[in-house]
C-alpha cells in the first residue's frame, strides 16, 4: 500500500477546507473502501473524486498512478506540481495548503509513482544531530566569551572610577 513519488509533485487529498497536497504515500483503505493516507485524508483521482476500491482485495498502482484491482481500473491518482512552492503552508504533519489562489497546481510532468516504496527524509539524521551538537557547543563558547567580555568591562569601569590613594 506504500507509494512514493520519483520527481517533483504532490498527491492531492481531500482536506476539511478544500484540497491539500502531500508526498506522504503511506496509504490505507478506509472502511468505506476509499484510498486514503495514513492520516485519513482521502486521495483524489484525476477528476477530483475519491478513489474507491473493494476492501480486502490487492491493488496495484502503475508508474503513471493508475490504480487497478485485478484487471479492473478503479482510478488514477491525481499528482500535481506548483510553478512555485512559496504559496504552500504546512498543515499537520505531512500536508500543505495552497494559500494563493492565483498559483494553480498543474498536472505533474515527469513524475513516476513507485508502489512498495516510501519517501524518506532528505536529511541524514545522524549527520544533522552531529551538526546540531557542534552548533550548540559554538553557541556556548560564544556565550562564555560575551560573559567574560562583560565581566572585563565591569572591572575596567570599577578600576577607572577608583580614586588613587
Amino acid at each position: 500500500m506504500d507509494v512514493a513519488l520519483n520527481g517533483k509533485g504532490f498527491f492531492v487529498v481531500n482536506g476539511s477546507n478544500g484540497p491539500l497536497y502531500t508526498r506522504n504515500g503511506n496509504l490505507q483503505i478506509l472502511a468505506s473502501g476509499q484510498l486514503a493516507t495514513a492520516d485519513g485524508f482521502v486521495l483524489q483521482n484525476t477528476e477530483g473524486k475519491p478513489i474507491t476500491v473493494a476492501p480486502g482485495k490487492a491493488i496495484t498502482i502503475s508508474t503513471d498512478g493508475t490504480v487497478q484491482q485485478g484487471t479492473q481500473t478503479v482510478g488514477q491518482l491525481k499528482v500535481v506540481n506548483f510553478p512555485a512552492t512559496a504559496s504552500l503552508e504546512k498543515v499537520g504533519a505531512t500536508c500543505f495548503r495552497n494559500l494563493n489562489p492565483k498559483v494553480l497546481p498543474a498536472a505533474a510532468a515527469g513524475v513516476e509513482v513507485q508502489q512498495g516504496k516510501l519517501e524518506g527524509s532528505n536529511v541524514p539524521v545522524a549527520e544533522a544531530a552531529m551538526r546540531l551538537v557542534g552548533v550548540m557547543r559554538q553557541f556556548e563558547m560564544l556565550q562564555k566569551a560575551v560573559g567574560i567580555s562583560s565581566e572585563m568591562d565591569s572591572k575596567t569601569i570599577q578600576e577607572v572610577a577608583r580614586v588613587g590613594s
